[in-house]
């Protein structure tokens, strides 16, 4: 890796400082995170970097943004929210999420609602392997379950969220699991029993929390009248992301359940239907352009060399097994932070971790839990992270209203600090 100057790497990094400053800091000053709107601070952070780039014509500058802005798994995210917005309302024009919501209400008992939440969300991420496809199939109802209940909505949304991220980081088929494993040269099947130790306790305090902070959850005296065909979109697109489907196809086919059934009931006619998918997708076009705008912002950090200046810095002083893996932890979840995206940092410090391991006699095992871990850690946080964007555009919220209540992926932090300082577990230390 070439060596990259201190002046050179911060330069590279200023947009991301640029962005944060003008989101997060102005939006603290201020007391109002709808005062700076995100994709303002995303519009001038990017033509802040395609200025800064310096040695390149503007065309090409212009050209590595929209590379980033564009890249195939850019494109397959926003089909999923394209998708994923005509689903949600069409949806809730037919009445499938009121349905299902009366039916959870009579099913499970108040106090069980936040908690029921996150055990589905942990069930459903640890059977699909994606954050993602859980966050589509319960966010919805969690908002809905939050207004029924005049409980907190941003708290019911980061329940689900939290709980998406205990299968994005232990399923054998999620792909942060993938990317961990074949980078450190170790089995699935052993990389998972490492990682259970380390968040299952993490896992086991957030359901206490949460059947704690339930008991102030009040159920509406009265439930309507459930209609049960008007549940089946949902319990459809449920059983088939828990067998694996491609969540693409889950939500053609859920979409078009809802225009079949919302049609056969006269809660729309062919066109009425239409038009509401048209206003879903409409709603998720704030989120398709912040995560177009972060894509090419973080490509350009990339091209500049901002990666591989953090790679350089945390690689640098490194003193024993306990250094190493915390400097492992680190430079996955700062290029994380610059990458929005668990599996591609994973991917991008993958070797540079192994060597780090095999110098200082890491467990590869516990490489890959760590890499995993702080990666679903920072990537279930940060604001302009896919997962979090979803949630935020599914529940009508701003990311930083569900920040606060995201206690799972604070927990599964914690808990990877912990396992690094008091050599946890032993057998893998």
């Amino acid at each position: 890796m070439e060596k990259i100057s201190n002046k050179k790497g911060i330069l590279a990094l200023s947009p991301l400082v640029v962005f944060l400053v003008l989101y997060l800091v102005t939006s603290i000053i201020e007391g109002d995170f709808y005062k700076v709107p995100i994709t303002v601070a995303f519009m001038i952070a990017s033509i802040y970097a395609i200025a800064l780039s310096g040695g390149f014509a503007l065309s090409h500058r212009i050209s590595i943004f929209s590379r980033g802005a564009s890249t195939e798994n850019m494109m397959l995210m926003l089909w999923i929210f394209v998708l994923a917005g005509a689903f949600a309302n069409s949806a809730k024009q037919m009445g499938c999420i009121d349905a299902t919501v009366n039916l959870t209400l009579s099913v499970l008992p108040s106090n069980m609602l936040l908690a029921g939440l996150f055990l589905a969300a942990c069930f459903i991420s640890l059977s699909i392997g994606t954050s993602v496809g859980t966050i589509v199939a319960l966010v919805p109802i969690a908002a809905a379950l939050g207004e029924a209940t005049e409980g907190s909505i941003p708290l019911m949304t980061a329940t689900v969220v939290g709980g998406a991220f205990f299968g994005d980081n232990l399923s054998f088929i999620s792909d942060t699991t993938v990317a961990a494993t074949s980078t450190q040269g170790c089995k699935m099947s052993d990389k998972f029993r490492v990682n259970l130790f380390i968040v299952l306790p993490a896992a086991i305090v957030v359901l206490i929390l949460c059947l704690y902070m339930g008991k102030g959850i009040q159920a509406p005296s009265s439930i309507p009248e459930i209609e049960y065909v008007k549940v089946t979109p949902y319990i459809i697109v449920l059983l088939m992301a828990i067998f694996g489907m491609n969540v693409m196809a889950v939500l053609t086919i859920g979409l078009m359940l809802t225009g079949v059934i919302g049609i056969f009931n006269h809660s729309y006619d062919l066109f009425g239907w239409f038009n509401s998918m048209s206003d879903g997708i409409l709603g998720m076009s704030e989120l398709i352009i912040i995560t177009m705008m972060a894509g090419g912002l973080l490509e350009i950090i990339r091209e500049n060399g901002g990666i591989d200046f953090i790679i350089q810095k945390m690689t640098t002083h490194i003193h024993g097994k306990r250094g190493a893996e915390f400097a492992i932890g680190i430079v996955v979840s700062l290029v994380d932070i610059c990458t929005a995206n668990n599996t591609v940092a994973i991917i991008t410090v993958g070797g540079i971790a192994k060597q780090i391991g095999d110098k200082y006699g890491v467990d590869n095992r516990k490489c890959a839990s760590i890499l995993d871990t702080f990666s679903c850690c920072v990537q279930g946080i940060i604001p302009y992270g896919a997962q979090m964007l979803m949630a935020a555009g599914l529940s009508k919220l701003n990311p930083i209203e569900i920040i606060p209540y995201l206690y799972y992926p604070f927990a599964i932090g914690i808990a990877a600090i912990l396992s690094i300082l008091l050599r946890f577990p032993k057998r893998y230390s």
